[in-house]
C-alpha cells in the first residue's frame, strides 16, 4: 500500500458494482495502516486541521475535504432547498387566499398538513435502504421527478379532497429525500467532520423558508393569470423547478467514494480507509482494535438499528426539536400577519429570521465539529429555543412576540443537524446506519404531524396554547439528552475499562465488526 496506485480512468456505470468491492479490499487490506497513505498528497486531496482527543483519549483526524465539498454539498443542499420549499409552501399559500378559495374549514386546513407526515414516516426506511442499492445519483433524482408533478398539480386541486390526496402522495415522494442525503454524507466524511457538512446542507432548509417568502410575494403577484389564483401559481411554478432540478440532478450527483472519478484510486481508498475504523477505542499495541466497520446487506443489521435503546431516546430529543421546526415554517407567515402586519409584509418579515438562523447553523457546526462534542451545542440551543417560547408566550407586544420567533429559529436551525449528527455518529455498520437515521427521521417527523395542530385559527393572535406545546416538547428533548449522555458515557467507560483487560480478544475482527456500534472496540461521541 506504501507505494503509488496507478491512477484510474473514468468506471463505467456497468462496473461500478465491481469498483465498489475492489476499493474496499485495497482499504482493508492486511497491514493498511493510515501510515499506508502518507505519502498522498493531502494538499490536493484533504487538508488536516487538527489531531485531538475525546474522553477516551482516542486520537482522531478531523479533516476537510474541498474538492468532496464542491462536488457534493451544493447540489444535495439544492436538493434539500426545494423539497422544503416544496412541503412548506403551503403556510404562503394559505394567506394568500387558498383556505377560502377551496372553501376549507380551519381544523380541514390542519388535517392537509398532518396527513403530509403519515406517509412520509412510513416510507423513509425503505427509501434508505433502496438509496444505496440503487445508486443515489439514480433514486434522489426519481423521487425529486415524483413530488415535483405531485406539486405542480396541487395548483389544480379543486377541493379539500384533492388536496388531502396531494399531501399524502407528497408525503411518499419526499419520504427518501432527507433521510437519504443526510445517509448519504456518512457515506463520504467522517465523524468528527460531518456536522458543518450536514449544517451546510440542511441550512438550505432555513434558505427556503427565507426564499419561500419572497417567492410567494413575488408569485402572489400572478393573480388573475391563465384565470388562476395568486396560490396555485405558487404550487405549479415551484413544482415545475424541482422537475427541472431533478433532471440535472441525474447527470450531476455522484455515488459513493469507491467511484468518485474525481479521486484517484489510492486517493479513494484512503477516503474509504477513514470511513471504515472511525469510532474505535485506540489501544497501545498497533493494529489490536482496528476492526473495519460491516458494509454488506444482511437484516440483522436492520432490525439491530429497531432494536438500539439510543435510536427510540433520541426520537424524543428530535420530537423536541421537529415539533418547534414544523411549528414555525408552517405557521410562521400566519404568526406574523396575525400580529397586525398585511400578508406581503409578512412573508417579506419571515426572510431576515431564516438568513440568520442559517448562518448560525453552519457556525456552530464548525465549532461543534472542532470540539468532538455534539451534546453542548443541541442542549444550549434548545435552551436559547425555551427563551424565544417564553418571549411569545409572556407577551401580547408585536414587536416582543417577533423577536421571539427569531430566537427559537435561531435556536431551531442550528439544533437540528447537530441532533442528526450526534446520532449518526454513534451508528455504525452502513446498514444499521441508513436504517437507524431513516426511523430516527422518520418516527421523528411525526412531531410534525403534532405540530400541525399546535397553533389553531381560533388561537389567534396570541397562540398561547401552541407556544407552550412547544415549550413542553423542548424540555422533553432536554431531558432525553442528558440521558443519551449519562448512557453513552457509562457505556464507553465500561468498554474502555473491558479492553484494558483485553476484552476484545474473545472476538474475531469479523464478529466485531458485524457488532458494529455495539463491539467493545467503539466508542460513542457525545
Amino acid at each position: 500500500m506504501a507505494a503509488p496506485f496507478e491512477k484510474t480512468e473514468a468506471i463505467e456505470i456497468d462496473d461500478a458494482h465491481d469498483e465498489i468491492g475492489r476499493i474496499d479490499a485495497l482499504a482493508t487490506a492486511p497491514g493498511t495502516t493510515l501510515e499506508s497513505f502518507a505519502h498522498l498528497d493531502q494538499k490536493k486531496i484533504l487538508r488536516k486541521v487538527r489531531e485531538h482527543a475525546d474522553t477516551l483519549k482516542q486520537a482522531e483526524w478531523a479533516l476537510t475535504h474541498p474538492q468532496m465539498d464542491m462536488r457534493l454539498i451544493p447540489m444535495l443542499a439544492l436538493l434539500y432547498l426545494l423539497s422544503f420549499l416544496d412541503r412548506g409552501n403551503i403556510g404562503n399559500a394559505k394567506i394568500e387566499g387558498l383556505q377560502e378559495d377551496l372553501g376549507m374549514t380551519a381544523d380541514q386546513y390542519n388535517w392537509c398538513l398532518t396527513v403530509f407526515f403519515f406517509t412520509y414516516a412510513a416510507f423513509e426506511v425503505p427509501s434508505n435502504l433502496l438509496l444505496k442499492r440503487l445508486r443515489p445519483s439514480r433514486w434522489l433524482p426519481l423521487i425529486m421527478v415524483a413530488w415535483g408533478t405531485v406539486m405542480t398539480l396541487m395548483g389544480i386541486v379543486q377541493s379539500y379532497g384533492g388536496l388531502v390526496a396531494a399531501r399524502l402522495f407528497l408525503g411518499v415522494a419526499e419520504a427518501g429525500l432527507y433521510p437519504g442525503c443526510a445517509y448519504y454524507l456518512t457515506m463520504w466524511y467522517c465523524r468528527h467532520e460531518i456536522q458543518l457538512r450536514q449544517a451546510m446542507f440542511f441550512s438550505a432548509a432555513s434558505i427556503a423558508g427565507a426564499f419561500s417568502g419572497l417567492l410567494a410575494f413575488a408569485i402572489a403577484k400572478m393573480d388573475g393569470v391563465g384565470n388562476l389564483e395568486g396560490w396555485r401559481w405558487i404550487f405549479i411554478l415551484e413544482g415545475i423547478v424541482t422537475v427541472i432540478v431533478a433532471i440535472a440532478a441525474f447527470f450531476i450527483l455522484h455515488d459513493f467514494p469507491e467511484t468518485a472519478t474525481f479521486l484517484t484510486e489510492e486517493e479513494r481508498a484512503f477516503v474509504v480507509f477513514r470511513l471504515k475504523y472511525q469510532g474505535q477505542i485506540r489501544s497501545e499495541e498497533a493494529g489490536r482494535a482496528q476492526v473495519a466497520q460491516a458494509e454488506e446487506f444482511q437484516w440483522k443489521y436492520v432490525w439491530a438499528a429497531f432494536k438500539d435503546w439510543q435510536i427510540w431516546v433520541n426520537l424524543f430529543l428530535y420530537w423536541g426539536i421537529v415539533c418547534p421546526l414544523y411549528g414555525i415554517s408552517l405557521f410562521l407567515p400566519t404568526i406574523i400577519r396575525n400580529l397586525g402586519y398585511s400578508s406581503s409584509t409578512a412573508q417579506l418579515m419571515t426572510v431576515p429570521i431564516y438568513i440568520t438562523a442559517a448562518v448560525l447553523a453552519v457556525i456552530s457546526a464548525y465549532l461543534s465539529d472542532r470540539a468532538g462534542r455534539r451534546s453542548p451545542f443541541v442542549i444550549g440551543f434548545l435552551l436559547l429555543m425555551i427563551i424565544g417560547f417564553a418571549m411569545c408566550i409572556s407577551s401580547s407586544n408585536p414587536r416582543v412576540v417577533y423577536g421571539g420567533v427569531f430566537v427559537v429559529t435561531c435556536g431551531i436551525y442550528p439544533a437540528f443537524p447537530g441532533m442528526i449528527t450526534w446520532l449518526s455518529n454513534n451508528l455504525a455498520g452502513s446498514y444499521k446506519r441508513s436504517a437507524g437515521m431513516a426511523i430516527q427521521i422518520g418516527v421523528g417527523n411525526l412531531g410534525g404531524a403534532m405540530a400541525s395542530n399546535f397553533y389553531r385559527q381560533k388561537d389567534s393572535p396570541r397562540y398561547i396554547l401552541g407556544h407552550a406545546l412547544e415549550l413542553g416538547f423542548i424540555s422533553t428533548g432536554i431531558v432525553a439528552a442528558f440521558i443519551l449522555i449519562a448512557g453513552y458515557a457509562a457505556i464507553n467507560k465500561k468498554r474502555y475499562k473491558s479492553l484494558q483487560n483485553g476484552g476484545e480478544a474473545q472476538f474475531s475482527p469479523e464478529e466485531l465488526s458485524a457488532q458494529g456500534d455495539k463491539a467493545v472496540t467503539f466508542t460513542y461521541m457525545y
